[in-house]
């Protein structure tokens, strides 16, 4: 079972808090998410009329897949407690917070989930500090082998 991460995240924003959501796919989906075959690229979540919807994420058609094949960018509901949606929906309102995917993975019961994330967007320093520190923690992980 693949778990896809959104490497770009973790570059480009600060994460607030995380959030499991599960998602609403079709069969197809699915089994093209268990061969590992997504892409993060400009995905983001959005909320409209209290619902969670996760837009631009490429799930690619699976190769299987008969004319029942799913497109590949159309918008999928992500599901969450109502009180989850209301804390998230009270940050989105606050300047500068932003709902992002963060990754894909598969549950013990095969359910397909996605974490996503609060986030503030880093400036142009923070981006060379975080790669300052990762710098760091790699010549560390160096000189304990």
């Amino acid at each position: 079972m693949a778990e896809l991460k959104n490497r770009q995240a973790t570059y480009e924003y600060f994460i607030d808090t995380r959030y499991e959501a599960g998602m609403i796919l079709l069969g197809t989906e699915v089994k093209s998410l268990r061969e590992g075959k997504a892409s993060f690229n400009d995905s983001y979540c959005l909320l409209h009329k209290g619902e969670l919807w996760l837009k631009s994420f490429h799930i690619a058609e699976y190769s299987h897949g008969t004319v029942n094949n799913h497109e590949p960018l159309r918008d999928r509901k992500l599901l969450l407690q109502k009180r989850e949606i209301k804390r998230i929906e009270g940050k989105l309102k606050e300047k500068g917070f932003t709902l992002i995917p963060l990754r894909v993975f598969f549950t013990e019961k095969g359910l397909a989930k996605m974490e996503i994330g609060l986030a503030k967007g880093k400036k142009m320093h923070d981006k060379r500090d975080s790669i300052k520190q990762k710098d760091a923690e790699r010549e560390m992980k160096r000189y304990l082998k």
